[in-house]
């Protein structure tokens, strides 16, 4: 297994930084080689991505979120992978960003990649250009802040974007 740890401080507040975050389907206007993140529903996602050159899918759950501190994942099927982002607040509108990444190189190509330092690399610029695309916008694009602890979900603060998405998906309604 391999493991990335990488960090950026944002200039903008904690709940913004947080709230962008929450935003997986915006994951690659600054995420390279992330075609797309699904949002299948509160906790599961549906990956496409290009990674040493091949493309690979997977399925993803949210195993913990918890608003404005952090949140986790682990792959469930195709390209193992789990990890967590923390945000924590340095000054009102100062953010660090903290991703740690655990995964399994396939192949001799990441495997290689794996070793230069590549996916670290890869990480780090990602976590650049996020901070470029929030420090930019002024703003997040949406928000979901609802808390997720193994399976149980609570969608007492939940707002905007992500959730509004999904029940509109689920019902058939545009509003």
């Amino acid at each position: 297994m391999a493991t990335i740890d990488q960090s950026i401080d944002v200039d903008a507040d904690i709940r913004q930084v947080y709230n962008q975050w929450t935003q997986f389907e915006e994951f690659p206007e600054f995420m390279e080689g992330v075609e797309e993140v699904r949002q299948v529903d509160d906790t599961h996602l549906r990956w496409v991505a290009s990674i040493g050159g091949q493309r690979h899918e997977w399925d993803a759950v949210v195993t913990d979120q918890i608003p404005d501190q952090r949140i986790a994942w682990r792959a469930m099927s195709g390209k193992q992978n789990e990890g967590v982002v923390t945000f924590d607040k340095i000054a009102d509108n100062r953010t660090r960003v903290h991703v740690q990444i655990v995964f399994e190189p396939e192949g001799v190509t990441e495997k290689v990649g794996d070793a230069l330092g590549l996916a670290s690399a890869r990480v780090k610029g990602d976590l650049e250009r996020f901070k470029t695309f929030i420090e930019n916008r002024g703003q997040a694009t949406g928000a979901w802040r609802g808390e997720v602890h193994g399976q149980q979900v609570s969608r007492e603060t939940q707002t905007t974007a992500r959730s509004q998405r999904i029940h509109n998906e689920r019902t058939g309604s545009s509003s």
